[in-house]
């Protein structure tokens, strides 16, 4: 196993379910557009669209720049020592006809705003799902795609909300070809700067609500043309005359009756697009300011002096200190331990962990018949399933162990990173198993310090809907402060230990402590200045 993780390479790698998208949604047709600014009125049809699927402009979910590498397939803002959130992500709408370079205006913002985490939805993606009707009409190119009916706002308003909130949300694929959904869903979390998209971006009362800022990207009409004549010819395969025909009888009467009135909403109008450099740069120094103000540093000192003299709270579980079990403390304690005898006496510390931690679990009367004919009344499981999460590295050295006890257990992993800036954990990477929401979970990582990690990965799991109540997080190592941060944030979350120290010291490193438990499992060299909740080992 590899001692070291590289972000990068780890979200290079992600799967449907962990990558940034852009929704895609339902329904169809002219309707009642009280909802709608401005109000309109519902002639034409629209135009039927070679693309197959909605895909987000942010995939893949690294966006390299000459300055870092932003990852854009978020993650949950910060939460406090109360495990409530603090601050909204900062939501920027941009609007503009179709080809007026809006994606472009977008990726020149991202780029010149230097966050590493940020959001790029489409419109695109939230085109209602056709009735068998519609898709007659849409077969025949008399569909239209560029009218504010052709959107699912209330889909687009919901999720939009919910990211802005810093959740998790499930996000449809709109598959063009049948006009519909495709079975795979992907997950997307808000993130520092959410920039949404669209020709109808400020087309909904609502929608416009949740824009902290709103651009609208003013380009002229014939350069507006050139560039769908030069997207659909050379990249969708039309002819030059069914793309005029379409311009001329859905695309420009859309902008002109629905899209271009929108201006008038608009904080800033960047006229050129993504070259217009200067307004770009106006726009980023706003969003900076925004960011600074609304900036949480997580206090750890106030954390760690916030509970001090507080008992232990009930839903701590300590694993007996036996002799047995205060022997190999002491051997995995021992600085002089070689790393032979550290991994060994760390796996038995930990299969009795996992033992301890299961007969926490839910059981109910079981009756079975023995060899001699006899009925034993015994207990089994009682629930829809047991799945094991790892917070990254160390709490994978405790795989084995859960494995090991729980038959067919499913294993999630969640790596989270200390930005050596801000203080702040980071989720960087994500995988959890389908369906994990009627599970108990077993969250597990080796050491906790001041929990934030803790935090953030329960966090996590409850955006999931896990149930806090069937959470138990499990640690070979806990602080008193971590403990007491845990259970004061989540207190229906059990917690299981094999020890519990009562300090630590001004760089957060629990006292007596264990030292870096990766490094010493791994084998891996910890920096001079290590910290329990360092980058390598970002347990905290």
């Amino acid at each position: 196993m590899s001692a070291v993780y590289d972000v990068d390479e780890r979200l290079s790698t992600m799967d449907c379910a962990e990558k940034s998208s852009v929704l895609p949604t339902s329904g169809g047709g002219e309707g009642s557009l009280d909802r709608l600014l401005p109000s309109v009125n519902t002639n034409t049809g629209p135009s039927q669209r070679k693309r197959t699927t909605s895909q987000c402009k942010s995939e893949p979910p690294l966006l390299r720049t000459s300055k870092r590498t932003i990852y854009t397939a978020g993650r949950p803002p910060w939460y406090n020592e109360h495990g409530t959130q603090s601050k909204e992500a900062f939501v920027i709408g941009l609007c503009g006809g179709s080809a007026s370079g809006k994606t472009t205006a977008a990726r020149k913002i991202i780029e010149a705003l230097d966050v590493p985490w940020v959001v790029l939805l489409s419109m695109d993606s939230f085109y209602k799902v056709l009735t068998p009707e519609q898709q007659l009409v849409a077969a025949n190119n008399d569909y239209n795609f560029d009218h504010p009916d052709a959107f699912d706002f209330t889909l687009l308003v919901d999720t939009l909300h919910k990211l802005k909130q810093g959740k998790s949300v499930k996000i449809p694929v709109y598959d063009f070809t049948i006009h519909g959904r495709q079975k795979e869903w992907k997950t997307v979390y808000g993130a520092s700067v959410i920039i949404f998209e669209g020709i109808m971006s400020f087309a909904d009362k609502e929608l416009l609500k949740l824009l902290d800022m709103k651009i609208f990207v003013d380009t002229d009409s014939d350069i507006r043309l050139v560039r769908r004549l030069r997207r659909d010819i050379t990249e969708r395969g039309r002819e030059i005359e069914g793309v005029i025909k379409q311009y001329n009888k859905f695309v420009k009467p859309a902008f002109e009756q629905y899209i271009e009135p929108t201006m008038r909403l608009a904080d800033i109008v960047v006229p050129r697009g993504g070259g217009n450099m200067v307004a770009i740069d106006l726009i980023v120094q706003h969003v900076h300011s925004q960011l600074e103000e609304r900036k949480l540093r997580w206090d750890m000192a106030a954390l760690a002096s916030a509970h001090q003299a507080q008992p232990l709270p009930q839903t701590l579980s300590v694993l007996e200190s036996t002799p047995q079990v205060r022997g190999m403390h002491t051997i995995i304690r021992n600085k002089e331990t070689s790393r032979d005898e550290f991994i060994f006496y760390s796996k038995r510390l930990m299969r009795l962990l996992i033992e301890r931690a299961l007969s926490f679990l839910p059981s109910q009367v079981h009756i079975v018949q023995t060899p001699q004919g006899e009925d034993y009344e015994g207990r089994n499981f009682h629930g829809k399933g047991i799945t094991g999460v790892s917070i990254l590295r160390a709490g994978e050295t405790m795989e084995p162990a859960l494995r090991a006890v729980c038959k067919d257990v499913r294993i999630g992993k969640i790596l989270i990173q200390t930005n050596q800036d801000t203080g702040e954990p980071e989720l960087h990477y994500l995988r959890l198993p389908k369906d994990i929401s009627e599970d108990h979970v077993i969250l597990m990582d080796c050491t906790v310090s001041t929990g934030a990690a803790a935090m953030m990965a329960i966090r996590v799991l409850l955006d999931h809907d896990v149930q806090e109540e069937k959470i138990l997080l499990v640690s070979l190592l806990m602080a008193e402060m971590g403990v007491h941060s845990v259970a004061y944030a989540f207190p229906q979350v059990k917690i299981i230990t094999t020890a519990v120290d009562k300090q630590v010291n001004h760089l957060f490193h629990i006292i007596p402590g264990i030292g870096n438990f990766g490094d010493r499992y791994f084998g891996t060299d910890a920096p001079p200045d290590w910290s329990d909740d360092d980058l390598d080992e970002p347990s905290y």
